[in-house]
């Protein structure tokens, strides 16, 4: 597949050095310049571009950046993107610690419907508990008595089977976690929220979750 990742970070870094492994064509951007991406596509082959265009024929989008962030995407970076494009949110906000206060989301929204909301277009979310080191150190082959899980919320079925999919071949057992208003259950705080555990794990910690967002993951 092609798949454009914005945010070369930790997850978007490690995304992009395991989905190109698996020989799937990346392109990559990020806030401060293509020239800056420069070690990264050395040791991966991606191909750097700028926010507006990294979703030039992708069949994926891959959105990894700070919630605060999201709004300043360009308008339309989906624009040139294959019909039916699917665009995963891996972000998570973190009021106290990053973004600042989001009221919608304090409000009780998830936070992959306010991403969904801002940039005009459905997400399936997915890769937002994980640890960036684990995308590389804990991929397994299927069947794995160890193997990871993860989950992953959306609304359109074929979507998120595509997302699915692609965690699987990544080395790890996907996990349906419901739709996108359903994805409160693996936001920051909650049990599944950095999980290392198995497919029954993670459907248990999902089950276990209460709502409502705790202290340390509001706005102060």
């Amino acid at each position: 597949m092609k798949i454009g990742i914005i945010g070369a970070g930790n997850i978007g870094g490690n995304l992009t050095r395991r989905l190109t492994e698996l020989g799937h064509e990346v392109s990559l951007a990020n806030s401060r310049g293509p020239e800056t991406l420069a070690d990264l596509i050395a040791e991966t082959g991606a191909t750097a571009a700028t926010a507006a265009e990294v979703a030039k024929g992708a069949d994926v989008v891959i959105v990894t950046i700070p919630e605060r962030r999201v709004p300043d995407l360009p308008t339309g970076f989906l624009d040139g993107a294959n019909t039916g494009v699917v665009v995963i949110d891996t972000g998570n906000y973190y009021p106290q610690q990053r973004d600042g206060r989001v009221a919608d989301i304090e409000e009780g929204m998830t936070e992959s419907r306010w991403v969904s909301n801002q940039i005009g277009y459905p997400v399936i979310k997915a890769f937002n508990g994980i640890y960036a080191n684990n995308i590389i150190e804990r991929a397994r082959p299927v069947g794995a008595p160890d193997r990871m899980a993860l989950p992953v919320a959306g609304d359109d079925p074929d979507a998120k089977q595509v997302v699915m999919d692609l965690i699987a071949e990544l080395g790890f057992d996907p996990v349906d976690a419901g739709d996108i208003d359903e994805s409160w259950r693996q936001q920051p705080g909650t049990p599944v929220y950095g999980l290392d555990d198995d497919a029954n794990g993670v459907r248990s910690a999902l089950v276990a979750t209460q709502p409502g967002r705790t202290a340390q993951w509001r706005a102060e």
